[in-house]
């Protein structure tokens, strides 16, 4: 019998996905299943963008360009523009989504067993994309006694070897909600500087922030741009997951000329997703404000009936829409499985994502999830109280 790869073997499976067949299950079964697991927003998708797709009269679907269209770009690179970022049209590569950004740009900066240093936990995907490049991921550990804020330089400085490309990070960070703060930035670009490696920003939530703090860019920080490569998605920005429209963003020329060598053999973004996330620029910033307003509500909700749960440490979220939740158990991953397939409170129960899947380390995060804060806060009182009851039940 013919076998498969070896890398097909090693990509890991997704810590948010590979429960959906019991969440699945338990529904068929009756129950109401409460979604903490994944990064779907509740939030409506710009009508604006919607409209596009709707009332476009294209006659015949063709191929775009390769790296986007030219028109597209230059309202990207203005959007850019609006938040102190300063770049062109031609630095800018439209992708399948942050996930094929991610992807060209591993794939343009590192070779099979170079390396990549991340700060974990991370967006267990990563791994995934580091996998099916050949590129070996390096943890540098961040914790949650601190919020998960960026480890000490020297943590990264003694990660460094011949084989390492670059650093990767995401601002703010999926799966702990960090906001970088620029003196933090600041510190990576002086490392990366020093060691001439390249530095990878993932910033698809760029624009969600709290408490007054506000987002700094690697491309707003002087001197960076031959190592600077930014990750963008409109995924979460205007809720809108299944366009599956990203960017690949760098003024480094021989990045973007190399990205675009990846992207060719892709041949093109999709063009209806297109219309509609260049149509989703215009949306105003009263759509914004109203989602982090919501966002903020939710956020405080759920960390302050979290903080009720005995045995529970919750790190404090400053961006993007999750956390990860310590909890009083050996082992999340069966809590959660156990949980689809054995817990009920007035027939619902929740599903979470284990977040030692969101680690390199063998070991850490085994008794941590990842809670995403996307539903109304009436659903996420209900979920915390279902946590809270399914922790006694089980540990007891």
């Amino acid at each position: 019998m013919p076998s498969v790869s070896q890398k097909g073997l090693s990509m890991p499976e997704s810590p948010i996905r590979k429960l959906v067949p019991y969440a699945e299950n338990a529904k068929k079964k009756g129950a109401k299943v409460i979604h903490l697991n994944i990064g779907q927003p509740d939030i409506k998708t710009p009508q604006i963008a919607l409209d596009a797709v709707k009332n476009n009269t294209l006659n015949v679907l063709e191929y775009s360009r390769t790296e986007g269209s030219e028109a597209y770009r230059t309202k990207i690179a203005a959007y850019y523009h609006r938040n102190g970022i300063s770049v062109s049209a031609k630095d800018i590569i439209v992708t399948t989504g942050g996930s094929e950004a991610l992807s060209f740009a591993m794939g343009s900066i590192a070779d099979a067993e170079d390396e990549i240093i991340i700060p974990e936990p991370f967006y267990a995907n990563y791994n995934g994309f580091a996998t099916a490049s050949g590129v070996k991921v390096v943890p540098v550990i961040s914790k949650l006694e601190n919020n998960f804020a960026l480890p000490p330089i020297a943590d990264f400085e003694k990660l460094i070897t011949p084989r390492t490309k670059g650093i990767l990070i995401c601002n703010p960070g999926n799966p702990t909600g960090y906001l970088y703060s620029k003196e933090e930035i600041q510190k990576l670009a002086e490392i990366v500087k020093k060691h001439d490696l390249f530095l990878i920003a993932d910033e698809v939530y760029r624009e969600f922030t709290y408490d007054n703090t506000s987002h700094y860019s690697i491309l707003q920080e002087e001197g960076l741009d031959e190592h600077a490569i930014i990750v963008d998605s409109v995924s979460k920005r205007y809720s809108m997951c299944g366009a599956r429209i990203g960017f690949l963003v760098s003024k480094n020329k021989e990045v973007i000329k190399t990205a675009l060598k990846f992207a060719q053999a892709r041949l093109s973004p999709p063009t209806y997703a297109q219309i509609a996330s260049e149509a989703a620029l215009d949306t105003p910033q009263s759509y914004f404000d109203d989602v982090i307003e919501e966002y903020v509500l939710r956020r405080n909700l759920l960390i302050t009936e979290l903080k009720k749960l005995d045995g529970v440490k919750v790190a404090q979220p400053n961006g993007a829409f999750y956390c990860i939740a310590e909890l009083p158990i050996a082992d999340a991953d069966d809590f959660a499985q156990w949980l689809l397939e054995d817990f009920r409170v007035n027939n619902e129960t929740v599903m979470v994502a284990p977040a030692a899947g969101f680690y390199a380390t063998p070991g850490l995060g085994k008794n941590q999830i990842r809670i995403a804060y996307v539903l109304d806060q009436e659903s996420l009182k209900r979920a915390v109280h279902i946590l809270g009851e399914a922790l006694k039940s089980y540990i007891g």
